[in-house]
């Protein structure tokens, strides 16, 4: 990590924290996967409401993880920072790892004792 000053850590920890709200999470997987998506195909895709996507996505927008577009009265969004999808992609890579050790323990009978 390179020199952490205070204010690089607040900025890094927003980011954290709007990617810890796992309808975002969602929200942005499903745009990895469309390229691009608008709201009414969010909300579809989602089973959410209207209002609650429309959040999500503002507060996405604020902070510059995604971008929107105007395609006639349609808002299509798309993810601005594919850093992201490389982010979630180890956090999900290291959480398989572990489940996996876990799971070898668990089957071996070997593990966890107190």
């Amino acid at each position: 990590m390179t020199d952490l000053t205070p204010e690089l850590a607040e900025i890094i920890a927003r980011r954290f924290a709007v990617l810890g709200e796992p309808t975002r999470l969602r929200l942005l997987n499903l745009m990895h996967a469309a390229g691009e998506a608008s709201v009414t195909e969010l909300v579809e895709a989602t089973g959410g409401t209207q209002a609650n996507v429309s959040k999500h996505l503002g507060v996405l927008l604020g902070e510059r993880m995604v971008t929107r577009r105007r395609e006639g009265s349609r808002a299509l969004y798309q993810i601005a920072d594919p850093t992201l999808i490389e982010l979630c992609d180890e956090v999900c890579a290291g959480l398989r790892d572990q489940l996996r050790e876990l799971s070898s323990v668990i089957e071996d009978g070997t593990g966890l004792r107190a």
